[in-house]
């Protein structure tokens, strides 16, 4: 005992502090008052589980807390037994938390939905953050927060204090509904959560910068019901990527659906459809471009549904028209290789005065800087996805023995801008002007894509002093790695912590490793592919039958939430699959290919079979699935077909199938 009525735990491991469970349960009242649960009793088992009871004014409590290991993610197993013991109905939620030693900084991590402050005090998008200092509940902050579980990629909250960490893991649903977790800093102190059933405080969070009333869902127990919850209990040490071990047993000792009942299609029938998807949904001629949408609904909207627009990466351009070009190459498509070649020939052949490429084409403003807020900033991540498979599709061209000077040319004179503009300590900008290529911004880590492109690119191209810009930049951008805390890739989320962060993580280390075979890259790449996997799904959330995800049976573990500002799922995480099968190689781990072939198998469900397929069209992929309530209510998916949400599968599936053994895919 740490004191009266709690419980006092310690890791079994060196450097790990105490944690204490504060009480056994607090229960929270729908009228607003809250009673607690001290623990009363302790009896320890020969096996090492503990077995606490104690009671509140209206229930008694019994919790089964196993040894470490018990439990499938390798933490504590827990029980809880709960009684009502009221003399009349009662509405109420019950609420498990743990308590930390003191601490400035607890890293907070609840996988895919928070992370540290979550966002910076200035960033433009206004989502939940974090502050302990004069926090502003309208403005999305605080200094506790309380959420439904289906927000989390992982139904999970880490926290660290100086000593040590804890997490609690729980499943989506349970006997009382859908599960809720939540933190806090309480006088400087951590806590964590678990209730039963969720709550949202101190505001809703649903997409929109409007904070909305909290929601505080409740049980009806009658006077002796009894329900049994189950969750788990970790106890870390002090390395902030302490939680990688935690989900990635979670993973891989979790039941699991083989790939033939998750995917739709095979992987070949997958590149047929996406390549006629692009080809006839979001390609034009005049100029040739990939339009970033198509609706689904032709009749209703037609054009006017479309987005009349064109990224020269991102959301369409380059690695999608590059994708296509591949697929025309392997099935001898010659129609779809020149529409690829066309789309690419429009990007490379039109160059922004300052040397990059534009950002984004548009039938009312031709080219232009893209979604960017001031006048002739231009995003790193979208000029250096488009540079890197610009010289993919180049070297790709030049083994098939056909040469593109134009190309070579845009490659070109984009990277010597980057390493033209790089500062001493190895940083490159997060964003450049259209008008003389220079540094508009330092801020985040976007600036990281421009890594691979010039490792890529020294080789084939004859500039090896490109290697060593991106091994200056490489070192530099490793302490976002370091601190759990990449930010910036996308140009519409200003510095929020992105899945697409790990993407170009992933990828640019894996290039410093492919060039140079040095440990530290590799090393790196590792913990950014565990950072990137935080954002993966982990269970298949539960919908509605009278949802249409619930009515197809929409499985959601292999998709990633985008962000914490965009809870939706995507697909973009493909986008880095041939990265992650070298990573499973280098290291000679498994874990990482096999996280990619359900990521794989996930998005080759809702990929339109045919005509009027879920109301979308042959070869239409969405770009958004609503797992929770963030933007549209949960169970819906976005009905538009997206350039790049049909583009990164057919990237994904070219790979695969230009393998030796692609059937290796197919199967889990």
């Amino acid at each position: 005992m740490h004191g009266a009525g709690e419980l006092a735990l310690r890791a079994a491991g060196p450097g790990a502090g105490v944690v204490v469970l504060p009480h056994l349960c607090a229960v929270l009242l729908s009228g607003g008052e809250q009673e607690e649960a001290p623990v009363a009793s302790i009896t320890e088992r020969p096996d090492g589980t503990l077995v606490l009871a104690g009671e509140s004014p209206s229930f008694a409590f019994v919790l089964r807390l196993g040894p470490e290991g018990s439990d499938v993610s390798g933490g504590r197993s827990a029980n809880l037994s709960a009684t009502c013991n009221a003399p009349a109905p009662v509405e109420a939620s019950l609420r498990v938390a743990l308590r930390l030693g003191a601490t400035v900084d607890p890293g907070w991590l609840i996988p895919g939905l928070f992370y540290g402050e979550n966002r910076a005090g200035d960033a433009a998008r206004r989502f939940p953050r974090f502050t302990a200092t004069a926090p502003r509940h309208e403005l999305l902050e605080s200094d506790y927060w309380s959420f439904r579980c289906d927000r989390a990629a992982t139904p999970a909250v880490f926290a660290w204090d100086d000593q040590g960490g804890a997490a609690l893991l729980v499943e989506e649903e349970g006997p009382l509904g859908e599960n809720g977790l939540g933190f806090g800093l309480y006088d400087g102190v951590p806590h964590l959560w678990l209730d039963f059933p969720y709550r949202e405080e101190p505001v809703v969070y649903d997409g929109s910068e409007q904070a909305l009333p909290p929601t505080a869902a409740t049980a009806r127990w009658a006077p002796g019901e009894q329900r049994d919850l189950s969750f788990s209990v970790h106890l870390l040490g002090g390395d902030r990527h302490a939680y990688a071990p935690v989900l990635r047993a979670l993973s891989e000792r979790s039941p699991t659906t083989p790939f033939s009942q998750v995917a739709w299609v095979g992987i070949e029938e997958a590149a047929e459809l996406t390549a006629w998807g692009l080809s006839r949904w979001h390609y034009r001629s005049d100029p040739p471009v990939l339009l970033e949408t198509a609706a689904f609904d032709r009749e209703a909207l037609g054009e006017r549904g479309d987005r009349q627009a064109m990224h020269v990466s991102w959301v369409s351009g380059t690695p999608y028209a590059y994708a296509l070009l591949r697929h025309g190459a392997r099935t001898g498509d010659d129609e779809r290789r020149a529409t690829a070649t066309s789309v690419l020939d429009n990007i490379a052949g039109n160059l922004a005065p300052g040397g990059t490429f534009w950002g984004q084409w548009s039938k009312e403003r031709g080219w232009s800087i893209g979604w960017t807020p001031e006048p002739h900033r231009l995003h790193a991540r979208t000029l250096a996805d488009a540079t890197l498979f610009l010289l993919r599709a180049l070297v790709f061209e030049r083994s098939c023995g056909r040469d593109h000077p134009v190309w070579e040319r845009a490659v070109r004179s984009n990277l010597e801008v980057a390493a033209r503009a790089r500062r001493e300590d190895g940083a490159i900008g997060a964003a450049f002007s259209a008008v003389d290529g220079s540094v508009l911004d330092w801020r985040g880590s976007a600036g990281l894509a421009f890594v691979a492109p010039l490792a890529e690119a020294a080789g084939p191209l004859g500039e090896p002093a490109w290697l060593a810009v991106a091994e200056a930049a490489g070192g530099y951008f490793a302490r976002f790695v370091e601190a759990e805390h990449l930010c910036g890739a996308p140009e519409d989320v200003d510095l929020a912590p992105t899945s697409e962060d790990g993407y170009l993580a992933v990828i640019s280390y894996l290039a410093l490793w492919r060039c140079r075979r040095e440990a530290r890259w590799l090393e790196l790449a590792r913990r950014a592919a565990d950072w990137m996997l935080t954002f993966r799904y982990t269970y298949d959330v539960a919908f509605s039958e009278h949802t249409l995800l619930g009515r197809y049976g929409f499985r959601t573990r292999g998709a990633d939430q985008a962000s914490p500002s965009n809870q939706h799922l995507h697909a973009f995480g493909l986008i880095c699959l041939p990265e992650m099968d070298e990573l499973s190689t280098a290291l000679a781990d498994p874990h990482y290919r096999e996280r990619a072939k359900e990521t794989l198998a996930c998005f080759r469900q809702f990929v339109a079979r045919q005509d009027g397929d879920f109301d979308a069209y042959r070869g239409m992929v969405s770009e958004r699935f609503y797992q929770t309530t963030c933007f549209q209510a949960k169970g819906m998916l976005l009905t538009l077909s997206h350039a790049w949400s049909v583009g990164v599968l057919l990237l994904a599936c070219e790979e695969v199938l230009s393998r030796p053994s692609p059937d290796d895919w197919e199967y889990r």
